[in-house]
C-alpha cells in the first residue's frame, strides 16, 4: 500500500503514515529467502543491488500506468492548470513540453518524443524527484512502464523491450538483460506553471487527456512531504536536514553535491561553485522554487531536485553546500 492507494481526501492522517512505517519495518525485518529470484514477475537473478533491498510500493507491474500518448495543449488552452502548480519542464530541439506534477504523480512515466527523439519523463513521489533520460540504448528506442518496485523508496522502471529493471535515480539496469547499461540523463527543470510559461512562452502542456480516469485536481501525496516519516528503508540516513528537505542535487563523473533549499535561499541567488574541478553557475528563485545549475558556457546541466533523504541515499559522500562558503 502506498499513499496513493489510501482512501479518502485531503492530508493523510499520523496514524496512517505511523501504520505504513511499521508495516515496512516489519517486512524489512523478514528475512529474505534467498530463492525468491522474482518479484512482479521482473526476473532479479544477478540484480547489482541486494535483492532484499527491492520492495513492493503496493501496485504490481503497469499498476500504476504509464503515459505513452500524451496529449499536448498550447500554454493558453491549458485551464486546467494554476499558476502555481509544479511543473517538469524540458526543451529539446527547440521544443518545449512541461508536464504537471498533479498528472505525473499518478502515472510517474511519460513515454515522449522531441520530433524525432525519444524522450522518457520520469517523476517518483515518494522521492520529489524528476528525471528525463534519452530513450536510446545502442540506437534502440525504448519505451518504459512503472514496475511496481521500489530501491530505496524510489521508482524502479522497466523497459518493454527487454524487462530489464532501470534505477530512476542511479539511471542504470539493475537487472535483466540490460544490466549495467546507463541512460543518458537529460536537463529537466522543476518549476511552477508561471515560470515555466514566462521563460518558455510557446511551451507546450500535457493535458488531462491521458485515456485514464483520475482525480487529477487531488495531490495523493498531500501532507507526505510535511512528515519525516518514510514509508520505505532506505540504505543511508543522514542528520542535519529535514528528510523532506528539497536540494538540487548534481552529480559530474564520481563527485556529487547537494544544493538544499533552505541554504540557497539565504544567497543572492546566483552565485559561483565547483563540483569536483568543473565550474557552475547555480541559479535559484525562491518564488518558484526553481534551482538549476549550468556550465560556464551557459548550458544547464543534467541534475534533479528532490528531497534530502532521497540524494543522500543515493550519494552519501555527497559534498554539501553552505550558504556561507559563498565569496562576498
Amino acid at each position: 500500500m502506498t499513499i496513493a492507494s489510501a482512501p479518502g481526501k485531503g492530508r493523510p492522517p499520523k496514524r496512517l503514515f505511523r501504520l505504513l512505517a511499521g508495516l515496512t519495518l516489519l517486512a524489512a525485518s523478514v528475512p529474505f529467502a534467498a530463492s525468491a529470484q522474482e518479484m512482479n514477475g521482473f526476473d532479479l537473478k544477478g540484480s547489482l543491488i541486494p535483492i532484499d533491498q527491492i520492495h513492493s510500493g503496493g501496485p504490481g507491474k503497469d499498476g500504476i500506468p504509464a503515459i505513452d500518448k500524451p496529449d499536448f495543449l498550447n500554454a493558453g488552452a491549458a485551464t486546467f492548470i494554476r499558476y502555481e502548480d509544479p511543473v517538469l519542464g524540458m526543451t529539446l530541439g527547440g521544443i518545449a513540453h512541461a508536464y504537471p506534477i498533479s498528472i505525473l504523480n499518478w502515472h510517474e512515466v511519460v513515454n515522449d518524443r522531441f520530433g524525432k527523439d525519444p524522450v522518457v519523463i520520469s517523476y517518483c513521489p515518494l522521492c520529489g524527484t524528476g528525471a528525463a533520460f534519452d530513450a536510446r540504448v545502442d540506437g534502440r528506442t525504448l519505451s518504459f512502464g512503472v514496475s511496481g518496485l521500489l530501491y530505496n523508496s524510489d521508482v524502479l522502471l522497466y523497459d518493454r523491450q527487454t524487462s530489464s529493471l532501470w534505477s530512476q535515480l542511479l539511471g542504470k539496469a539493475i537487472s535483466g538483460p540490460l544490466k549495467g547499461r546507463q541512460l543518458t540523463m537529460l536537463p529537466v527543470t522543476h518549476t511552477t506553471w508561471a515560470d515555466w510559461r514566462k521563460t518558455h512562452p510557446a511551451t507546450q502542456v500535457m493535458s488531462i487527456s491521458t485515456g485514464h480516469i483520475r482525480p487529477y485536481a487531488r495531490n495523493p501525496y498531500f501532507g507526505y512531504e510535511k512528515t519525516e516519516e518514510l514509508m520505505f528503508p532506505v540504505e543511508f540516513r543522514s542528520a542535519g536536514f529535514h528528510p523532506k528537505e528539497r536540494v538540487l542535487g548534481v552529480r559530474i563523473g564520481d563527485q556529487a553535491k547537494a544544493y538544499p533549499f533552505v541554504e540557497l535561499g539565504k544567497t543572492s541567488g546566483s552565485f559561483s561553485d565547483r563540483v569536483g574541478d568543473t565550474l557552475l553557475t547555480i541559479r535559484f528563485d525562491s518564488k518558484a522554487t526553481r534551482a538549476t545549475a549550468h556550465r560556464a558556457d551557459g548550458t544547464q546541466v543534467a541534475a534533479v531536485v528532490g528531497y534530502w533523504f532521497a540524494w543522500y541515499t543515493f550519494n552519501p559522500g555527497t559534498a554539501v553546500f553552505h550558504a556561507d562558503t559563498v565569496a562576498k
